[in-house]
């Protein structure tokens, strides 16, 4: 019997999040039916596809076969929505984003309403980038990262370079001496990021001039540094193209700067769907337009 395609795309959810009960709530089911669409696509194919326990569900040898094939099927509706889309470039649906905080909050965010107001029809979620999110299992549509992949059917495009460098408020300054030499930092106060929180080694920003027992205040969140420094708390390692643009802040030390790069990146099955083309490239389409502010 040829599997039910409802079935197999809730087979898909239940393989990826090891769950029914996750799987559910991400397709928007109730468990009852996630459960019953898996016992009717097992007793279609005649074997057990997951070994089910109180922590959830693993797949058995046969579902490990069976989802090569499933996501081959998947591939082929994928396409289908792609050339049927591309006939008449419907822009509709959602497109998920992830994004590094910095990037996603302090730059995209701003601007990702010209694209919505640009296709009514169109839902953009733009989620952080807590750890690397699986294109191939569709955790997202795009991603920005700082560390491109280097294997999966993906594809990777350079974004842009961008500098982080120092700064503090004017009134830190009317408190405090300001640093003039890189000796001088390492009797400063430092808002940064956690450290054992970083999903990538790019993420770690410390300067060499300071210390490895620096004074510091560690905010797991971009946005809570920003304020921090905002404050007059300490002198932080933030994005030069926010940091420019934030009233009272000033730089410490210009010519201390940090170079990290942008990548954008899509699963190549996804990145013909024109919902998916289209946030695409608008993204590119934004940064190349504020390609100055990244200088």
């Amino acid at each position: 019997m040829t599997p039910n395609w409802d079935h197999v795309r809730v087979f898909l959810a239940v393989a990826r999040t090891g769950q029914f009960l996750s799987a559910a709530r991400t397709l928007a089911l109730d468990h009852a039916t996630v459960a019953r669409r898996m016992s009717a696509l097992e007793a279609a194919l005649g074997t057990q596809l997951f070994s089910r326990s109180t922590a959830g569900v693993t797949l058995t040898l046969a579902g490990e076969k069976f989802l090569s094939a499933a996501e081959g099927m998947e591939t082929a509706w994928l396409d289908a929505q792609a050339s049927i889309a591309q006939a008449d470039r419907v822009v509709s649906g959602t497109v998920r984003i992830g994004a590094p905080e910095g990037f996603g909050a302090l730059f995209l965010a701003p601007r990702l309403g010209r694209l919505v107001e640009r296709h009514p029809d169109l839902t953009v979620q733009l989620v952080p980038l807590q750890r690397t999110l699986s294109l191939s299992k569709r955790e997202a549509d795009l991603a920005i990262v700082i560390d491109p992949p280097k294997d999966g059917r993906l594809t990777v495009r350079k974004l842009t370079d961008y500098g982080l460098g120092l700064y503090a408020a004017r009134d830190y300054f009317a408190r405090h001496r300001i640093p003039t030499s890189p000796d001088e930092l390492k009797r400063h106060l430092l808002v940064t990021s956690v450290q054992d929180l970083h999903y990538s080694e790019a993420l770690t920003y410390y300067a060499p001039a300071f210390d490895h027992d620096q004074r510091r205040l560690e905010c797991a969140s971009v946005m809570a540094q920003v304020e921090a420094v905002k404050a007059g708390v300490g002198i932080g390692i933030l994005h030069d193209y926010a940091a420019r643009g934030v009233p009272g802040l000033n730089p410490v030390l210009p010519g201390l700067v940090i170079r990290r790069t942008y990548h954008l990146v899509a699963h190549v099955d996804t990145r013909r769907i024109a919902r998916v083309d289209e946030a695409y490239r608008f993204i590119v389409g934004e940064v190349e337009i504020a390609g100055s502010l990244f200088s």
